[in-house]
């Protein structure tokens, strides 16, 4: 099985187990989260050999993370623990419709001071695929460095390597560094995931085919647009173009995670040599059994599932 790496900041995340606001919960469960996280358990659980790169704190929180990885699967031999700076934290608001409200406790964390001087690329010539996302490189200067650094070194080292923009607005400074930065990372990727509005903010254009020539144009090999409910949308540098629809009636427990869940299927999906529409219905059918479930990565299953899954809802005789 392919080897696959991604990094990224990994948190600890309190949910509420009550609706209602915030300040007046009591009862909240523990988990890990990090859009990252998420889909290094994902290729995990489908029997890929996952590497998580990491910065977390010397604390309970920091040792909660690594275990959790390690119990998943997830190698985190490079995941480094920080004497100096606190593990981050989120918590999440319990909602029946819509997205929960997540309140982050980040600004200062092991994470942000990453550096690409301390970066390890022995590594990287024994891998096949990259993952990243938008969010490392809105934390600070340094893991914005180090985030292109790696890109580029994977290009070096013959990776494929794939990147979902994950718009994070609040985390930049302004909007047009967003805008820039997250589209100079993207020209190094062989395959961009972004949402649809995420498209269509990034790049000023409106329908999807507009915003897959924005970055084939760029050099971009593939970009796949996620459409929520409605499914999703791929173009490839060959002309390859379609539309895949949604799975519909999914109860949502919780939204967050989808994204990622999606991402596990495509990258999965292409590394296995399926089709660009096989994977992009694996993308939909991980996306969709990943919000059934209230942590960011409960609902994302192993193989037997999937493929029960996926026979189910697209492959009815």
């Amino acid at each position: 099985m392919k080897k696959f790496i991604t990094f990224g900041e990994a948190m600890v995340m309190f949910v509420a187990q009550q609706e209602g606001e915030l300040a007046q919960q009591q009862d909240f469960k523990k988990f890990m989260a990090g859009a990252e996280t998420n889909v290094a358990i994902g290729m995990a659980r489908l029997g890929y050999n996952s590497t998580f790169i990491s910065r977390v704190g010397k604390d309970s929180f920091g040792k909660f993370i690594v275990q959790d990885l390690e119990r998943e699967g997830v190698n985190t031999d490079q995941v480094v623990f920080d004497d100096v700076w606190p593990t981050g934290y989120q918590v999440k608001s319990k909602v029946s419709t819509g997205d929960p409200q997540i309140e982050y406790y980040r600004k200062f964390t092991p994470f942000r001071q990453i550096s690409k001087d301390q970066m390890n690329t022995d590594w990287l010539s024994q891998a096949d695929h990259l993952h990243t996302t938008g969010i490392p490189l809105a934390l600070s200067v340094s893991t914005y460095e180090y985030g292109i650094e790696i890109m580029r070194k994977a290009r070096e080292n013959q990776l494929t390597i794939s990147f979902d923009p994950n718009l994070r607005p609040t985390l930049w400074s302004s909007t047009i560094k967003m805008r820039q930065f997250i589209n100079e990372a993207a020209g190094l990727a062989d395959w961009i995931l972004p949402g649809l509005s995420e498209g269509q903010y990034l790049t000023g254009l409106e329908k999807p085919r507009e915003i897959a020539d924005f970055y084939l144009n760029k050099g971009v090999k593939l970009v796949v647009i996620k459409l929520g409910k409605e499914g999703a949308y791929y173009c490839d540098s060959g002309e390859n173009e379609g539309m895949i629809k949604g799975i519909q009636a999914v109860k949502v427990i919780d939204s967050v995670g989808a994204g990622d869940g999606f991402a596990v299927g495509i990258i999965s999906g292409l590394l296995e040599g399926l089709t660009l529409k096989k994977s992009v219905e694996r993308g939909n059918a991980i996306g969709a059994l990943a919000i059934k479930s209230q942590g960011d990565h409960d609902g994302l299953p192993n193989r037997e599932v999937l493929n029960n899954y996926i026979k189910e809802n697209y492959h009815r005789q």
